[in-house]
C-alpha cells in the first residue's frame, strides 16, 4: 500500500484516459455501436479524466469524495453488464429498443472471458480501489 501512497490520484487519470480512449478506439475507429448500458457507462467515466486532472492541477486530496459514487455506480452498471453477456437469456433493458444494439452482444472475448464491461468493471474497480486508498490516507 505503501508504494501507492501519494500516487492515487496519478495512477486513476492513467486510467480514466485509458478507459475513455479505448471507449472512444471501439466505438468510432472499430466502428462497435455502443448499447445503452455502454452510454450509461461512459456517463459515470469520461468524466473522470477531467476531474482528476484539476484535482492534481490544485493539488487536493480529497478528489475521491467526487469519483468514488461515480465509479462505484459505473462498476454496478458495468458488472450487471457483464452478467447480462455471460447470461444472454435475462432481461436487458435495450434487447429491443428501436435501432439500440444489445447489451448481450459480445463485440470482443479475449481468453474466453474479457470483453468490453469486464474492461470497464474493472477500471471502475481499480479506480474506486485507489480512491479508497486515497480516502484513507488522507491525513
Amino acid at each position: 500500500m505503501d508504494k501507492f501512497r501519494g500516487k492515487e490520484t496519478v495512477f486513476s487519470l492513467i486510467v480514466s484516459i485509458t478507459a475513455t480512449l479505448g471507449s472512444l478506439y471501439f466505438s468510432e475507429v472499430a466502428d462497435f455501436t455502443p448499447c445503452k448500458l455502454c452510454w450509461y457507462q461512459r456517463i459515470f467515466m469520461y468524466p473522470l479524466p477531467f476531474i482528476f486532472a484539476s484535482a492534481l492541477i490544485k493539488k487536493t486530496k480529497e478528489v475521491w469524495n467526487f469519483v468514488l459514487p461515480l465509479s462505484i455506480v459505473g462498476a454496478i452498471i458495468a458488472a450487471y453488464h457483464y452478467y447480462l453477456q455471460i447470461n444472454p437469456d435475462a432481461l436487458a433493458p435495450c434487447s429491443a429498443i428501436g435501432f439500440s444494439v444489445s447489451c448481450s452482444d459480445r463485440f470482443i472475448t479475449y481468453f474466453g472471458y474479457i470483453t468490453i464491461p469486464w474492461m470497464s468493471l474493472s477500471a471502475f474497480l481499480l479506480i474506486s480501489f485507489f480512491m479508497l486508498i486515497l480516502k484513507n490516507n488522507k491525513n
